[in-house]
């Protein structure tokens, strides 16, 4: 299990908004602190992993339970500069 700093839920949202909720509460964050995020869509899976390396942030792991996906992400030490651009 991970420790984590903050949650988001963004159950019931399509695409691309909780990606876009994730990379905000994610500028907010110190790198090193870990951010879980609960969604519904199948398709999180896929763009979460993007999502990540794109942004270099570390997915820690993902995992489904009760129709929901979960996937924690530790911010990366580099991340904030990227992800202001």
């Amino acid at each position: 299990m991970h420790n984590i700093d903050v949650e988001l839920d963004v159950s019931g949202y399509n695409c691309p908004v909780p990606l876009m909720k994730t990379k905000k509460v994610l500028l907010g964050m110190q790198p090193g602190q870990v951010l879980k995020v609960t969604t519904t869509t199948a398709d999180s899976i896929h763009e979460f992993n993007v999502f990540s390396r794109k942004f270099e942030h570390d997915l820690l792991e993902s995992e489904q339970a009760d129709g929901k996906f979960h996937f924690y992400l530790r911010k990366g030490i580099s991340a904030s500069a990227s992800e202001a651009a």
